[in-house]
């Protein structure tokens, strides 16, 4: 079993509010969770107005597999995010 880890850091500039930045982390973890099936959370800065900290993870047979769903996930992102992505990470782990 492999398991693919993907952090995001994401910098909202010019919202004031945590609801602004529940919208925007809801309608990423849709997109990312009915597009790729991979499980989606926020992960740190819960009360932070202005940086948004994520994690998006997936499990597979081959690591191929989930490095390829990783990629993937992370140019949708920078794709459609409103928000400046300040900085992503994969981990790749093996059980």
């Amino acid at each position: 079993m492999i398991i693919g880890v993907l952090s995001l850091e994401f910098r909202l500039h010019g919202n004031d509010s945590l609801k602004g930045k529940r919208k925007i982390a809801l309608s990423l973890k849709q997109k990312l969770r009915n597009k790729f099936n991979v499980s989606v959370a926020e992960t740190e800065a819960q009360d932070s107005h202005d940086r948004l900290v994520m994690a998006v993870v997936t499990v597979a047979n081959q690591t191929s597999e989930v490095e390829s769903r990783m990629s993937k996930c992370l140019s949708m992102i920078e794709a459609i995010s409103p928000a400046e992505l300040v900085n992503c990470e994969t981990e790749v782990f093996s059980s």
